[in-house]
């Protein structure tokens, strides 16, 4: 959820000093922590600290025409104390006025860092540079910084400031620019503008990445990138083509014919702190934070593993809706949005469906419809349900996450006890969920596309681990062959890269059975030689599910 950072302020300069009340003074001195052994509080630190500027103002440049803030506090384990300022000039911000008065458990002073030294004292604040002039150097200046962009709603707010940071102070003006980009993204950047000349000073982007950390419902606490803005924080990662994940509030779409007359929102999540959920889904943050770690898992998967920069291989991110709808029991990748949107489930079969390898065969769908964009009908929409399956799996492998690891199992942490079993697919052997196909049939085709794909998975699973039982990371399987043959596995690994060479290179959307051996033998035939141990095991593992 949103909140608030609450601010403390610290009192107006006076002609000689620093004013400060009477009040605070005796607070300081009578305070039950000032000759005591015990830590200080945050309130202790304060007073002690409003103290210090009295008794060292022309020490930290402190005049007159010149206001401070509490930006942060933070007491020692031995009681030493540090707090952080902010400082204005003549109620202007001073960019680089900051300073930290350090000290001692006692309260008495220490020490300062100061951003400068130098002095802030400036003959007028009545800027030559219009505001609007100033905006339009800080709109110019958005659209260079993003260059081949169409950008929508650009907006430019200036705010006069003194800058303390690029040498002697000077007035300028700090102009924030903000747009979209043709996906809807925010982009925005900072540009510090002399306000007497007209020059720019500096820019910088004015959405900042940072690392948090976020408590899932399956992953546990994850690490993940999320944007700086103001005093908030947003779900969303620069780093990774500012994915983001927002909440679709419980509302749906209005698509008819593949025509989408409202959509649902996604309302982007925001945080105070930089720690995100609970770990219960009570908290509508824990989902969000799933639905984001799983994205960024397979941002990662595809670029480290296969080199591909993104879903669309363009390094641009796509977006997450969680809570969409009332007890939806599904999740959906929608190339019209470049989206993956996630129920809650229905409580009772299945739990919020924003499993690990549920968020990798989502985007594994948008990577489909990048490359071969197989048609999601007959043996060609069963090979695409097994596309996303396989990545799936092979993402849930590459997070070597000890809270949801790695397994042949699809869905296997979204299942609750009503649904009757404990996953929602099994690769080694499809059948087990009573509807898939084990081995090909000329039937195969008219069953759906979440059936059909039992063949490719079976396929895969073979090529990777082989036939027969084993046993891994704690899940037994047991897999068998249609023509009773012995099949050795040649690892994930080459699994992986030959299953996305055939789909980026030689599958197309008519792809069926046949030609999916076909095109992965000529990947396996590229990748590792035409009678490879490699090239070999593709044909065995094809002839296992009866596709010869």
């Amino acid at each position: 959820m949103s909140r608030i950072r609450q601010h403390v302020r610290g009192s107006r300069l006076a002609t000689t000093g620093i004013a400060v009340t009477t009040a605070a003074l005796m607070a300081a001195a009578l305070s039950p922590a000032a000759g005591a052994a015990d830590r200080p509080t945050r309130a202790t630190a304060l007073d002690n600290a409003a103290a210090v500027l009295v008794d060292r103002a022309a020490a930290l440049g402190l005049t007159s025409g010149q206001s401070t803030s509490v930006r942060d506090v933070v007491v020692d384990k031995d009681g030493a104390q540090h707090v952080r300022y902010d400082r204005t000039y003549r109620q202007l911000p001073v960019l680089g006025g900051d300073f930290v008065v350090h000290l001692a458990p006692d309260g008495t002073y220490r020490s300062a860092n100061r951003a400068t030294g130098a002095a802030i004292e400036l003959p007028s604040i009545t800027p030559k540079l219009s505001a609007p002039k100033a905006a339009d150097v800080a709109v110019n200046a958005l659209r260079a910084a993003n260059l081949g962009e169409r950008l929508n709603q650009v907006k430019a707010k200036p705010q006069l400031v003194v800058d303390a940071l690029h040498g002697a102070p000077r007035l300028a003006w700090r102009t924030n620019a903000v747009g979209l980009d043709s996906l809807g993204n925010p982009v925005a950047r900072t540009v510090l503008t002399d306000a007497r000349t007209g020059a720019q000073i500096d820019a910088w982007d004015a959405l900042e990445t940072v690392s948090g950390d976020g408590k899932s419902l399956y992953g546990g606490t994850v690490a993940l990138e999320t944007t700086q803005s103001g005093s908030t924080y947003q779900l969303k990662d620069p780093t990774r083509g500012n994915t983001y994940t927002g909440d679709a509030e419980n509302k749906t779409d209005l698509c008819i014919f593949g025509i989408c007359f409202s959509r649902a929102p996604a309302t982007l999540f925001t945080d105070a702190d930089n720690h995100w959920g609970t770990g219960a889904a009570a908290d509508r943050a824990t989902a969000a934070v799933d639905a984001q770690y799983g994205t960024n898992v397979t941002w990662d998967y595809y670029k480290n593993v296969h080199g591909r920069n993104g879903i669309a291989g363009d390094g641009k991110g796509s977006y997450n809706r969680v809570h969409y709808g009332n007890n939806y029991a599904n999740a959906f990748w929608d190339d019209s949005c470049f989206c993956m949107t996630y129920g809650d489930g229905n409580a009772t079969q299945l739990g919020p469906l924003v499993g690990l390898d549920v968020a990798g065969h989502e985007m594994s769908h948008g990577v489909t419809s990048k490359s071969a964009n197989l048609a999601y009908s007959g043996e060609s929409g069963g090979l695409n349900e097994a596309t996303s399956d396989i990545f799936g799996s092979l993402v849930e492998f590459y997070a070597n996450n000890s809270s949801d690891v790695g397994d042949y199992l699809v869905g296997e942490k979204i299942v609750r006890s009503g649904f009757g079993r404990d996953a929602l697919r099994y690769m080694d052997k499809p059948s087990k969920d009573g509807s898939s196909a084990d081995y090909w049939s000329s039937s195969v085709g008219n069953l759906d596309v979440h059936y059909s794909s039992g063949v490719a998975n079976h396929f895969a699973y073979l090529l990777a681990e082989g036939s027969g039982t084993k046993t891994i990371n704690g899940v037994t399987y047991n897999s068998p062959t249609s023509n009773g043959s012995t099949v050795t596995g040649i690892g994930r690994d080459k699994l992986g890269a030959i299953w996305y060479r055939a789909l980026t290179v030689y599958m197309t959307s008519s792809t069926k059975y046949a030609g999916a051996r076909t095109a992965t033998l000529n990947a396996a035939r590229d990748l590792y030689g035409a009678g490879s141990t490699e090239y070999n095991a593709v044909a065995a593992a094809w002839s296992a599910v009866n596709v010869n």
